[in-house]
């Protein structure tokens, strides 16, 4: 019974050497079996961070393309606007000088009868006492001032070439020396002018 029981160093000693190569010969295979999937993930991982630069690059040469159309469309607005700022002050400028100029076109156009009555009353003042007739020129002088600080002209265009922007001839005589083809011969109504502008053509007879 006690050979049965006596335990052998040698061989214990044996058994635990081969228990030892057999788990250094398992940890390889293991170590390998995990490696592949560490390499994929790291791999990944790289490609992952290679995308992202090239990603935000793409995205950031957008953002820039759709800036830039942003401001080539907001100044072409502001291009337009200026235009037509310019066209109404221009066009403003242009009222405000017409009014100022032609304002009192109506009025002035409501007096050339007036104007004509004073001047048949002067004519007819020869045959009156003296004192009617200075009253008379004085009055027409003064009216003939006013006129013309208000840009009020006369046209009086005898014997000069007929123009028919300003004058309407209302008969026709023969030419001589004295007055020419195409020349005024008698104006029988003066014509009148505001700052240029025609309110009454003048009435003559035209040598033809």
């Amino acid at each position: 019974m006690a050979e049965e029981n006596t335990v052998n160093p040698a061989e214990e000693l044996k058994k635990a050497g081969e228990e030892v190569r057999e788990g250094e010969l398992e940890s390889p295979d293991a170590s390998e079996s995990s490696s592949p999937t560490a390499t994929t993930e790291g791999a990944q991982t790289e490609e992952k961070k290679d995308e992202s630069p090239t990603t935000d690059v793409s995205s950031l040469e957008a953002e820039l393309q759709a800036a830039k159309d942003k401001a080539a469309e907001s100044y072409e607005l502001y291009i337009r606007a200026a235009a037509e700022m310019e066209n109404t002050r221009r066009r403003c400028a242009q009222d405000v000088m017409k009014a100022r100029l032609f304002g009192i076109e109506s009025f002035a156009k409501n007096l050339i009868p007036v104007i004509d009555s004073l001047e048949k009353a002067l004519e007819a003042a020869s045959q009156a006492d003296e004192a009617t007739r200075k009253g008379l020129e004085v009055t027409m002088r003064q009216l003939n001032h006013a006129l013309e600080v208000s840009g009020m002209k006369a046209i009086c265009p005898e014997k000069e070439k007929f123009d028919p922007t300003t004058s309407q001839a209302i008969a026709t005589v023969p030419a001589d020396a004295e007055h020419p083809a195409g020349t005024v011969v008698v104006v029988f109504q003066r014509g009148w002018t505001l700052n240029d502008r025609v309110l009454r053509a003048a009435m003559v007879s035209v040598a033809g």
